[in-house]
C-alpha cells in the first residue's frame, strides 16, 4: 500500500515507511477518506424491516444493547453495563478501546466522569499523562500586532486515551454476559416490533446475528446509520485533522499548550481556499503531538482527504514546529471532526430512530471548535446514560423518546455557528480574513473576565456571555457585520437567530 503512494505523497511515503505500523495507519486513513466516496455514493439501507431477515436465521445471543463501535461507544457502554446493569455487546471493525486521535481535556471536566458511579477519581488521575501550566490561542497577522491569548485551566491535561478506554472496556467485561468483539464490523440491522436483529461480519466475513432492545450507533463519521437516516447527508462542515505524537522537536515549551494557532493566511487556488490552523500539546515523556487542520463545508471544492492533508503537515510542520536531528515519529493521529448547523430552536439533526441511537461523531453534536467528541461525551455521559436507562424500563424506545435523550446542547447549537466564520471562501474572504477576525475575538476575550475566555473554549458560554463578545467584536471590527451576511447568508443568518432563541428558551440545566 505505501509504494502505492511513494510518487504522489513522498513525503508521506518517507515518514509512514519509517514508522513500525506505518502501513496499517495508513490502510486506516485511506478508510476514513472512504467518507467523501459514501457522501456521492450512500451505501443501501443498513436500517431494515424484519420481513428481510431470512427465516431460520441463528441467532448468537441476546443482549440489551449492541454497540457499533468500540471507542467514545466503550465509555457509554462502561457505564450502561457497570452502573445499571445492562447486559452490552460492543463490536468494532478494529481493535475495540483503540483511537485514531488523543485527548486534551481539563481535570474538572475529565473528573466529571467519577460523577456516573463507574469510573473513580484516582483511575481517572491514573490516565493523565501531562498537565499544563497554561495554554494560549494566537491567530497570524503579517504586522505583528496578533494577540496572544492566555487561558488557563482549558485543555490543559492529556489524557491517554488507549488507557482510558481500557478501563472502560475492563468495566465492560466485568459484567456477567457483556462482550466486546473487535475485528468484527456491522453491516446491518432488521427491525421487529419489540426488538432489533443486529447482523456484524467477523475478520473472516463471517455473519453473525445479534438480538437486542437498542442499537447504539458509535460508529463514528463512516455510520452508515446516519448516513441513511439524514438523507446522505449527515454532517453540513468538516474538520479533517491530522498530526502525529513525535519527540525531537526544537524550543519546545512543555509547560503550555497551543490551543489554535495560526502561521500564515490562507492557502488558495483558483475557486479554492483553506485556513490551517495548528495546535500542539505536550504529552508524556518527551512526546509532542501536533496537529494541522482547517474547517470547511462538507459540499466545498477543497481537497479535504486525510491522505492529502498529512502531505501537506510534513510539508508545513518546520515552519510550526522545527524538528530536531533526533526527530521520531512514534504514531500519526488522524480523524474527520464532523458538525452540523442545526437550523432552528432544537436539534434538527436525525440522531435517533426507533430503537436506535446515535453517540459520539455518528451524532455530530459537538462543537466542532475545540471541544469535539471526548468533550460532548464527558460532559454529557452521566445525562444520556440515565435517560437511556429509563427509556428501556419504561419501554419508550421511539424515535423522538430517543433523541430527547442525546448529547444536543443550545449552548453548542450556537456556537457552532462560529465555525462558518473560520472557514475561508475564496469568493468573499481575503486571504487574511479569518486570522484578522479571529485575532480581534482575542483581542475582546482579553479585554474581558477570564470566565469568557474559558467558558467560549470549554463550550460552556451563557447566552448574555456571547452576546457581550459578538458585540465587542462588531464594535472594533465592523467588517464582521459584512462577512456574517457573505457566511451565513440570509437563511443562515436566520437559522443563527433561531438558535439564539432556542438557547434563551432551553432550561437554564442544560446551557449553565
Amino acid at each position: 500500500m505505501l509504494e502505492q503512494i511513494r510518487n504522489t505523497h513522498p513525503l508521506v511515503y518517507s515518514r509512514f515507511s519509517a514508522m513500525e505500523d506505518g502501513e496499517r495507519h495508513l490502510q486506516a486513513i485511506l478508510s476514513i477518506d472512504r467518507y467523501w466516496d459514501d457522501l456521492m455514493h450512500p451505501l443501501p439501507g443498513v436500517i431494515r424491516d424484519a420481513s428481510r431477515l431470512s427465516p431460520g436465521t441463528r441467532i448468537s445471543d441476546s443482549y440489551d444493547i449492541v454497540y457499533a463501535g468500540g471507542t467514545l461507544g466503550m465509555l457509554h457502554a462502561a457505564v450502561m453495563a457497570r452502573q445499571y446493569g445492562r447486559k452490552v455487546l460492543v463490536i468494532d471493525r478494529g481493535e475495540p478501546g483503540r483511537t485514531t486521535r488523543d485527548w486534551n481535556i481539563s481535570r474538572s471536566e475529565l473528573h466529571r466522569l467519577a460523577e456516573t458511579g463507574v469510573f473513580t477519581t484516582a483511575e481517572l488521575e491514573s490516565t493523565i499523562v501531562r498537565s499544563y501550566r497554561t495554554g494560549w490561542v494566537e491567530f497570524y497577522m503579517p504586522d505583528g500586532r496578533q494577540k496572544r491569548l492566555y487561558i488557563d485551566d482549558v485543555l490543559d491535561c492529556a489524557v491517554d486515551a488507549d488507557l482510558l478506554l481500557g478501563l472502560a472496556r475492563q468495566k465492560v467485561l466485568e459484567v456477567e454476559g457483556s462482550m466486546v468483539l473487535g475485528q468484527t464490523s456491522f453491516v446491518c440491522c432488521y427491525r421487529f416490533a419489540d426488538h432489533l436483529v443486529v447482523q456484524a461480519r467477523d475478520r473472516d466475513g463471517t455473519p453473525l446475528f445479534f438480538r437486542a432492545q437498542v442499537l447504539a450507533d458509535a460508529m463514528g463519521i463512516l455510520s452508515p446509520v446516519a448516513m441513511q437516516l439524514n438523507g446522505g447527508r449527515p454532517q453540513t462542515h468538516v474538520c479533517p485533522t491530522v498530526g502525529t505524537i513525535a519527540s525531537g522537536f526544537e524550543n519546545v515549551d512543555f509547560e503550555v499548550g497551543e490551543i489554535l494557532a495560526s502561521t500564515e493566511p490562507a492557502e488558495t487556488s483558483p475557486g479554492r481556499g483553506r485556513q490551517f490552523i495548528w495546535e500542539g500539546f505536550p504529552a508524556k515523556g518527551s512526546e509532542y503531538i501536533t496537529y494541522l487542520f482547517f474547517y470547511d463545508k462538507v459540499d466545498s471544492l477543497n481537497d479535504k482527504s486525510l491522505l492529502s492533508l498529512f502531505e501537506t503537515y510534513f510539508r508545513k510542520l518546520p515552519d510550526y514546529k522545527k524538528p530536531g536531528p533526533d526527530f521520531t515519529i512514534h504514531r500519526p493521529v488522524y480523524g474527520i471532526i464532523p458538525a452540523w448547523f442545526h437550523d432552528g430552536v432544537g436539534c434538527t439533526r436525525v440522531v435517533s430512530d426507533d430503537r436506535i441511537v446515535m453517540i459520539g461523531d455518528s451524532a455530530s453534536l459537538s462543537s466542532p471548535l475545540t471541544f469535539c467528541g471526548f468533550g460532548s461525551m464527558v460532559r454529557n455521559l452521566g445525562r444520556v446514560t440515565a435517560g437511556l436507562e429509563r427509556a428501556i424500563q419504561e419501554n419508550r424506545l421511539g424515535r423522538k423518546d430517543l433523541g430527547e435523550i442525546s448529547a444536543y446542547e443550545p449552548n453548542v447549537a450556537s456556537m457552532a455557528n462560529l465555525m462558518k466564520y473560520m472557514c475561508y471562501d475564496p469568493d468573499t474572504d481575503q486571504p487574511n480574513f479569518v486570522n484578522e477576525l479571529m485575532n480581534e475575538v482575542m483581542i475582546v476575550l482579553d479585554e474581558l473576565p477570564p470566565r469568557y475566555r474559558q467558558a467560549m473554549f470549554r463550550d460552556e458560554m451563557k447566552i448574555e456571555e456571547l452576546v457581550t463578545v459578538m458585540l465587542k467584536v462588531a464594535w472594533r471590527y465592523p467588517r464582521v457585520l459584512k462577512a456574517t451576511l457573505d457566511k451565513l447568508g440570509v437563511s443562515g443568518s436566520a437559522g443563527f437567530l433561531k438558535n439564539l432563541a432556542g438557547w434563551a428558551m432551553a432550561p437554564s440545566k442544560q446551557h449553565s
